[in-house]
């Protein structure tokens, strides 16, 4: 296709090449990030994920030595051939990616699929070659991950996926190629080394990781450019750090997002709210929000109120504040065909509607029937969805949850010549399609970040890479089926190295029917994930904790408190994330790289790197295998030590998910309470397992953007076991409020502890100190 190089040269941190047929450029971003460019139909990168890039100044140097260019960093050696193909290898020449030299050969398919697909059975297509495909050798060793919320398994080898956002709502298989989320980045993992790469490109695109040959894989696009990055490891922390780097970090969010979410479609009318809310409060079972789906709406017009199902809406809002309860409400992005509503008669006025390829309005059906479709891909649309948050704020509304925007129609999906501005790029559908719901996630993010300058709370079902800056997300409408709660955990895991740190699924499951011990086993795997919320679909059965029986309700309440008193862990994690990228559930890989044992570990995972969870995901299951890498972890539950590096049984009746703790850790603890912000935590608890190790913790507000001021307060505990127990609590940065007490919970050991210098005699594993004990560095 690009033919023989015929000159290059160098300018600033760019490596341009002329082909035979067209140019090319090798861009180094840092000494361990490379993007690879040729601009085969816009002159420049328009990235809709990568916003605000600092290219580092970086040393490199660049050669021609037996027809191949050589550029070397620090870190890396690109060789760049013919053909435009680039081979990259680590700082001592080592193969780590090449391009592959030969054509693509897929396997066999034998028969005639005419036959079979009269009886309805899905035909696979053989062979398809794409306008623009990037081809690379299989090494042999490789193990692939990320790629957004896919099904299936959490290697991704052997597997074929499309990156096209779809609303389908049959229950989620392994077959499934494309579902809500367009994340057109995988990492590979081999040995000693791994790397990731981001095929930046908003278009239909392609992943075969090794399905149609074992010789090869590659990514593939209908259209764009040849637009991707190479990010080096080699530690796949370092790889994610270097993704997140590119398209953004997942900002620290509100504590009380992070806390239990009830959620139905739909609690409807406002006294089915009420009802819920005061149920939670009478069984004590903690809770922060409640969520309104689509039935609050007037005839399903967005930014509107039914003013029978919910008179009085600011009334309702303001009793469940005074009970501790926020409301999330849905916001779709379909506007009505309605004369005379406010939505439609401005977007009509101001052009702000996707037209046809004539510029007429294009008109599709969601739910409030003939619905027309903002074009998020322009700033003045953005402005405006961005001012209209305002409506739902200004009611006491406290999120926004942003759905059917992959987007989602009801006639047919949208034409592929419907009309988009894209920032004066104009462009059509096929380019907005996987971007449509991260830019409108973006405009929410604005929006309410702009009226309340507070840290805005905004989930969506459709996104693209970058989409963490703005939004949490949930896996969309799976079922309560077992088979949905097994496959949560890889889904979410590669969610989470896919850059979207803040994301869950509908615990309980949200079509079909939930038993109680389907609820309580999710209700133990939600306690861990980031997004904490029971969703269901209307016309199932009731899936509120106490919707079961006794048992169901207990179970559900001993995770929910237990995912408050782990709330301040939970919180350090997303501090944590947002300055490394890192993800709170975490595949053991991602800490244990040099144990094989450990990357295809589909069931069990770690929370922050001390944490490891390993729940019950299939049905009259009491007992499981969990394999425990290097070190000394002691179960939460009964404090029994085991060395790890290898597999243990543990039984775990209905009301036990199997936790383990790290030896050396220290995690952070809260006192009980319903709702954050019920009480003030004066009391900060440190649960303790002696050894080797330090802690940072985190403290601010909660809420606001001041902490970027540095008003925080960050603590590091250490501690050492040798002769006695030695803990040191420090302050690194001093710029909030203190707490007023310490507790030290110490477990497994008898001794005395000496803490900043001073003995203490343990009571009954206990010690209780004031702030006057801390240093400060």
């Amino acid at each position: 296709m690009f033919g023989k190089i015929m000159f290059y040269f160098v300018k600033d941190n760019k490596l341009e090449i002329q082909f035979e047929n067209g140019k090319g450029f090798i861009e180094v971003i840092k000494d361990d990030i490379i993007n690879v460019f040729s601009p085969l139909k816009y002159e420049d990168h328009f990235s809709r994920a990568i916003e605000g890039l600092k290219i580092i100044k970086t040393d490199f140097h660049v050669n021609y030595n037996n027809d191949c260019l050589i550029l070397k960093t620090d870190k890396l050696i690109v060789k760049i051939h013919d053909d435009f193909k680039v081979d990259f290898f680590d700082k001592d020449g080592k193969i780590l990616c090449e391009d592959y030299r030969e054509d693509r050969k897929p396997f066999i398919r034998r028969g005639n699929g005419k036959i079979a697909e009269g009886e309805g059975i899905k035909i696979e297509e053989n062979f398809r070659k794409y306008k623009i495909e990037i081809v690379k050798k299989m090494q042999g060793d490789e193990y692939f991950y990320g790629l957004g919320e896919k099904t299936g398994h959490l290697n991704k080898r052997g597997y074929y996926y499309e990156m096209w956002n779809t609303d389908d709502p049959r229950p989620h298989v392994e077959s499934f190629v494309s579902l809500y989320k367009s994340i057109p980045f995988f990492i590979t993992l081999r040995e000693n080394a791994s790397f990731g790469i981001f095929f930046d490109n908003t278009f239909k695109t392609y992943f075969d990781m090794g399905k149609e040959n074992e010789k090869y894989y590659y990514f593939a696009a209908d259209d764009g450019n040849l637009d991707y990055y190479f990010i080096y490891g080699p530690k796949v922390t370092d790889v994610v750090e270097g993704y997140t780097y590119l398209t953004g970090k997942t900002p620290l969010p509100q504590l009380w997002t992070l806390g239990y979410q009830q959620s139905r479609w739909s609690y409807s009318p406002k006294e089915r709210v009420l009802e819920i809310a005061k149920t939670f409060r009478e069984k004590d079972i903690p809770c922060d929000v409640i969520h309104l789906d689509i039935d609050y709406m007037d005839g399903y017009r967005v930014f509107t109120w039914d003013k029978v199902a919910f008179n009085n809406h600011k009334e309702m809002i303001k009793e469940l504040k005074d009970m501790g309860f926020k409301v999330v409400t849905i916001i779709d992005p379909g506007v009505k065909k309605d004369k005379g509503y406010f939505m439609y008669e401005e977007g009509l006025k101001y052009g702000y509607f996707a037209t046809d390829k004539d510029g007429i309005p294009y008109i599709n059906e969601v739910w409030p029937g003939e619905a027309l479709y903002p074009d998020f891909s322009d700033e003045a649309v953005r402005r405006w969805w961005a001012e209209k948050q305002k409506i739902m704020l200004q009611d006491g509304v406290a999120g926004i949850w942003n759905d059917m925007n992959e987007p989602a129609s009801f006639k047919g999906p949208l034409p592929e010549d419907v009309q988009f501005k894209n920032d004066g790029r104009p462009t059509n559908h096929l380019e907005i399609h996987n971007v449509y719901g991260h830019l409108m996630s973006k405009a929410t993010y604005e929006g309410i970040k702009d009226y309340t300058n507070k840290r805005p709370f905004v989930i969506t079902r459709a996104c693209y890479a970058g989409t963490q800056k703005y939004s949490t997300v949930w896996t969309g409408d799976n079922h309560s089926f077992w088979e949905h709660l097994r496959m949560a955990v890889p889904m979410l895991l590669n969610l989470g190295l896919s850059g979207i740190a803040f994301c869950g699924t509908d615990v309980g499951g949200f079509q079909f029917d939930a038993t109680g011990e389907l609820l309580s086993r999710w209700v133990q795997l939600g306690c861990f994930t980031p997004l904490f919320r029971n969703h269901s679909c209307i016309h199932t059965r009731d899936q509120e904790p106490w919707a079961f029986d006794e048992k169901t309700e207990e179970i559900n309440r001993k995770y929910i408190k237990l995912r408050y008193k782990l709330l301040p862990y939970v919180y350090d994690l997303m501090y944590q994330c947002e300055l490394t990228g890192l993800p709170l559930m975490r595949p053991l890989f991602l800490h244990y790289q040099d144990d094989k044992n450990t990357y295809e570990l589909n069931d069990e995972f770690l929370f922050g790197e001390n944490i490891l969870v390993a729940p019950i995901l299939e049905q009259g299951k009491n007992i499981r295998a969990v394999y425990l890498p290097e070190g000394t972890w002691i179960d939460y539950w009964t404090k029994e030590e085991y060395e790890g590096g290898k597999y243990i049984l543990k039984e775990a009746p209905l009301d036990i998910c199997p936790i383990f703790i790290k030896k050396g850790s220290i995690i952070p603890n809260f006192e009980e309470q319903n709702y954050v912000g019920q009480k003030k935590m004066n009391k900060l608890i440190l649960d303790i397992y002696p050894g080797d190790g330090a802690y940072y913790h985190y403290k601010d507000d909660g809420e606001s953007f001041e902490y970027k001021e540095g008003k925080y307060n960050l603590y590091k505990i250490s501690m050492r076991l040798k002769d006695i127990l030695e803990i040191n609590i420090e302050k690194e940065h001093d710029g909030y409020d203190d707490y007023e007490e310490f507790e030290l919970i110490v477990s497994n050991y008898n001794g005395n502890v000496v803490v900043n210098s001073k003995q203490y005699k343990l009571d009954q594993g206990v010690i209780t100190l004031q702030k006057e004990i801390l240093t400060k560095k």
